[in-house]
């Protein structure tokens, strides 16, 4: 550490006029220097700022941290590629916090079969026999799993949920997990019981910070309807939640029941990511629902759409008012889209990109059009990370992104214009 961090030295500059201070200028000595020039509104200032951060030992250590928030893309990009090398605890800490989902479970099919992980901790079924040990690195899954279906009588999630409340450590825990909660008759298949049952007992689950609504396998995904109801009541009674992923469809067997899925305008203050995995058709009201909520820390959005032509409109809408809303949005996913290309186009257009680290456009029919709109795009180049998986899109336009000073993710690709499914 530097002994005299708040005198001039020889990584001090002068700001003013020409002439030698202090005549007409002022010297940034040591560390305070450094702060105001990496609060520039310069880039290059800024960036010559991050460079010589180090030089003034642990304290311009976190002033390289906090340049991560900085409102300049290319200064948290040159702080990022420092620290990158650097192996301290509190950098560490930092790193995963920039990117929180980095270690996210992330599906390319909506048939994926039951979640091992989820929001980075590690998924194990909960049975009356579990014993609560450990509450920070395990997302307990409260579900009818297919060996218990053929052993009577079945105990639904519900009563699973009232036995892990006796646990002493259930004010402890931090993840559930909820799939298939009963296996009764059509009207029993509504996870509404599950709903209530989670507002009853949040009290006692005062500590939750990641619920997972709908984890179900292949088949219950394509054969049973997944009904709720307003999601916004459980925003409202777990004030910690930090993650909210839902699972829907619409199956076609039971058009007649719809996804229930929808939210009224309420404030969270901690809620960082949602997640929104839709099988077929649900309400693209939604949409304007989720922009009327206030979240002001969140930080990831990811929405599964589907393949009607006709949600362009609802999408598009919805790119433009959520850059207003969510201000701290650093992922933007638009999944399973069948108007990748005009999608593409308007997201480029729009101010969405201005402070995101990443986006995902994967599973859909991105082809040509859409492509060089990304391309061509200078604000694409300040992502740290753009998803193209699961696309339309040739070996030449992938060279091409390959070629971006980012990280392109495009594997996966289909024959251009061939009918793709979120399905395969």
């Amino acid at each position: 550490m530097t002994s005299n961090q708040n005198q001039p030295g020889e990584f001090d500059a002068v700001l003013g006029g020409e002439a030698p201070p202090p005549v007409q200028g002022v010297v940034l000595g040591g560390i305070e220097g450094v702060k105001r020039r990496l609060s520039s509104s310069n880039i290059e200032v800024g960036i010559t700022s991050v460079s010589e951060a180090l030089n003034y030992g642990d304290a311009g250590l976190y002033l390289l941290i906090e340049a991560l928030k900085n409102k300049s893309r290319t200064v948290q990009k040159a702080a990022l590629k420092i620290l990158k090398d650097i192996e301290y605890p509190q950098v560490e800490l930092a790193l995963k916090n920039y990117q929180f989902w980095r270690s996210f479970e992330k599906v390319y099919s909506i048939y994926c079969g039951y979640s091992t992980t989820f929001a980075n901790r590690k998924v194990i079924e909960f049975y009356p026999t579990t014993k609560i040990s450990d509450t920070v690195d395990i997302a307990y899954a409260l579900r009818i799993i297919p060996a218990e279906r053929y052993g009577k009588p079945v105990m639904s999630s519900v009563d699973k949920l009232q036995i892990l409340l006796q646990s002493p450590l259930a004010n402890q825990i931090e993840a559930l997990v909820f799939g298939l909660w009963y296996t009764g008759s059509l009207e029993d298949y509504t996870f509404r019981p599950v709903m209530d049952a989670l507002l009853n007992a949040h009290e006692q689950l005062s500590n939750i910070k990641a619920l997972f609504i709908g984890d179900v396998n292949d088949y219950e995904l394509g054969y049973l309807p997944l009904v709720y109801s307003n999601f916004s009541y459980i925003l409202l009674a777990y004030p910690q939640l930090e993650v909210l992923k839902i699972r829907c469809n619409s199956s076609s067997r039971y058009y007649k029941y719809l996804t229930g899925l929808q939210f009224i305008p309420v404030k969270h203050e901690n809620l960082k990511a949602i997640i929104i995995e839709s099988y077929g058709f649900y309400h693209y009201d939604v949409l304007d629902e989720i922009c009327q909520l206030e979240l002001p820390a969140l930080e990831y959005l990811e929405l599964w759409l589907d393949s009607s032509n006709w949600v362009y409109d609802f999408v598009i809408k919805f790119i433009t008012d959520c850059h207003h809303i969510f201000p701290k949005l650093k992922y933007l996913g638009l999944r399973n889209c069948y108007c990748s290309d005009e999608l593409a186009c308007a997201i480029v257009d729009s101010q969405i990109l201005e402070n995101l680290l990443e986006l995902d456009i994967s599973i859909g029919n991105l082809g040509y059009e859409g492509a060089e709109c990304l391309l061509n795009s200078l604000s694409v180049r300040q992502l740290d990370t753009l998803d193209i998986s699961d696309n339309c899109l040739t070996g030449d336009l992938i060279e091409k992104f390959n070629q971006l000073n980012i990280k392109v993710i495009a594997d996966r690709q289909k024959t251009p214009y061939r009918y793709y499914s979120a399905t395969e």
